[in-house]
Order: structure tokens, then sequence, then C-alpha cells
């Protein structure tokens, strides 16, 4: 009897959980679908409610942070220490040296590495982690100056930081309220806006980037030369001085790199039409077809050598704002041209167009 009654047990636990799962596994995709919707929408309205939040604090901790000799060290417990690690590697990616410190770890010997002219950024949503906060006295004691992000602004942490960013959420994606999901997300999203305006305050050029870069894709094709990745023979679009301007359009077009050279008998450059050159004509109410190349052509444009490192190329692109260059020899015969797309790599990566 005993047998019986363990085996029926047995047989209806099993009933349940089959009955569980197959609920589970009957969820419909419309419902999925509309779940993953709702999580990533709850996490963009986090994220914009900070846009609506940047004020003179955040002007204020970039300012600190650009004129540091030290390092900005980052410190979190948890999910917040593992956003801090990403913050720390976009940091020191783009410019800013950064350190990630575990505060725990650091009560016990770590805190050997800050130094009084670093700055310790802490990341905790509540303000209350008690590993922070205990730390925060030894950290104020090295010298170091104290930034907080965290959704409390009343908090014990924001209580004890020379600037505070309010990097709070409404609710959090998790349907419980217990994961850290829209919190970390904006946590996350507020480190990105802060190494990218020190990209910007500490002028911080592609060149640089190349330095600390030198693996990877793009890594790689910043150490390239110019004549490893400029178009070369047809696909380099360029008409004579003389043409009209309708010729020089069906070229633009035909080879769809936004720009046309412009070239003498001797096929040295002389010139270089845009699109935008086009639709600035356009907008006077021109008729251009019918107009000289040279009425419209930019003269003695912007050029590189096809031995320019590819980095060169770049910085000339960002500080003129321009997506092609044409590739001249010294005598100012064209070679080829460049355009931004092949730096950055649209598509598969080629070398000489092959």
């Amino acid at each position: 009897m005993r047998a019986k009654q363990t085996r029926h047990s047995t047989n209806g636990s099993s009933s349940r959980s089959n009955k569980v799962i197959s609920t589970q596994a009957n969820i419909k995709p419309k419902i999925i679908i509309k779940q993953a919707r709702e999580v990533l929408t709850v996490e963009a309205r986090g994220i914009m409610s900070l846009a609506e939040r940047i004020d003179d604090n955040f002007v204020k901790m970039v300012d600190i942070i650009a004129k540091s000799k030290g390092r900005l060290i980052v410190g979190g417990i948890g999910k917040s220490g593992i956003v801090g690690r990403k913050i720390v590697a976009t940091l020191n990616s783009t410019g800013t040296r950064a350190l990630s410190l575990h505060p725990v770890e650091a009560m016990h010997g770590d805190l050997g590495v800050v130094g009084r002219n670093d700055i310790f950024l802490a990341l905790s949503n509540s303000g209350e982690t008690d590993e922070i906060n205990m730390l925060i006295p030894a950290i104020r004691k090295i010298g170091c100056k104290v930034i907080a992000f965290t959704g409390n602004t009343n908090s014990t942490l924001a209580k004890h930081s020379d600037i505070v960013i309010d990097v709070g959420v409404e609710k959090e994606a998790c349907p419980l309220g217990l994961a850290p999901t829209a919190s970390t997300t904006a946590v996350l999203a507020m480190g990105d806006a802060l190494a990218v305006v020190l990209i910007n305050k500490k002028k911080f050029k592609s060149s640089d980037f190349k330095k600390i870069h030198p693996g990877g894709t793009l890594g790689q094709r910043l150490l390239s030369k110019v004549k490893d990745l400029m178009l070369t023979g047809k696909s380099v679009p360029w008409v004579f001085e003389g043409v009209k301007m309708g010729d020089a359009i069906k070229k633009i077009d035909q080879l769809k790199l936004g720009a046309v050279l412009i070239l003498n008998t001797e096929k040295r450059l002389v010139g270089i039409i845009t699109d935008g050159d086009i639709r600035h004509l356009i907008s006077k109410n021109n008729s251009i077809v019918n107009l000289p190349v040279e009425d419209v052509m930019t003269r003695e444009p912007l050029a590189v050598n096809a031995g320019s490192p590819v980095y060169d190329a770049l910085d000339i692109m960002e500080q003129h704002q321009i997506t092609v260059l044409p590739v001249i020899d010294l005598k100012n015969k064209i070679q080829g041209i460049l355009h931004l797309h092949d730096i950055l790599g649209k598509g598969a990566f080629k070398f000489n167009g092959t």
C-alpha cells in the first residue's frame, strides 16, 4: 500500500511539473514580444529622464576630471561593480585614465593603488551600500574628491560626496522590481555621457585613439597607409575641366561616392565637386546642368598622399567635416580617392578595392 502511495505521489509531482513546463512553453509569441518591448520602453524612459536632470553638477564633474592629474577610480558592489568596469573600459579607451576598485578588496589592501590626485566615483543606486559608505572616509583621508552616481540624492553616500549625479529611475524593468535593470542601464548611460563629453573636453583625436588601440579592426585600419585603403582605377570618379555639370553629376551618381574630382589635361587635380556643392547651387534656383565644372568646383581641394598614415587622413576629414579625400602624388597627379567608409569599415575590410 505504501508503495502505491509513493508511486502515486511521484507521478502526481511529475504531472504538476510537466504542466508548469507546458504552460511556460505555450506562452504566445505576441506576449513575448510585448514583454520585451515593455522592458526596452521602461529602460528607454529611464535614460531619457536622466537627460532632463543634467545640470551644473555634471559640468563640475567634467571639469574636475579633465583637470585631474590622477585617475578616475570607479567603485561599486554587485551589478554596479560590473557596470563600473564597463565605464572604466570606455574611459580608458577614449583618453581618460581610469581604474576599477572593488570596495571590499580596497578595505583589505587594494586601497594602496589610490593616490591623492585621484578622484573616486562611487556607484550605488540606493546610496546606502555599506561597503561603499565604509570606504568613503578612507578615500577622503587620502585626499581624493568623491563623486556619486546614485538614485537617492538624500542618501548617506550623497551627503558625503563632493558632487552628486542623480541617476535614479522611476521603476525597474524587472516585473518583480528586484533585479537591477533600468537602474544599471541608467548608470551605464551616464558613464557613456561622461566619457563622450570628456573626449571633446580633452580634444581627444583619432590619432590618439590609434595610439591606444593598436589591435582590432579599426586599430588596424588606422595603422595602415592611405594606399592600402584608397580606391583606384575605374573606381575613382573624375572628369576633365571644361565639361558640363551634367556629365559631372552623372559621374557622381555612377560611382556613388558623393564627389567627383576635376582634372586638367595632364590629369593633375585642380578641383572637386561634392553633393553639398550641388545642393548649394540648387537652393539658389540655378540651372546647373549646363554650367562648366569650373564654376562649381572647389579649387585646390584638400588631398593626401598614398603613403600618408590613414589616421592623418581621418584627422583631416574630422577637422574639415568631409567624407572623401583625393589621393595625389608629389606632382599633384591623381592616384586614387579615399572615402570615410573605407576607413571606418563599411562592409568587409578590403585592400586597394580588391
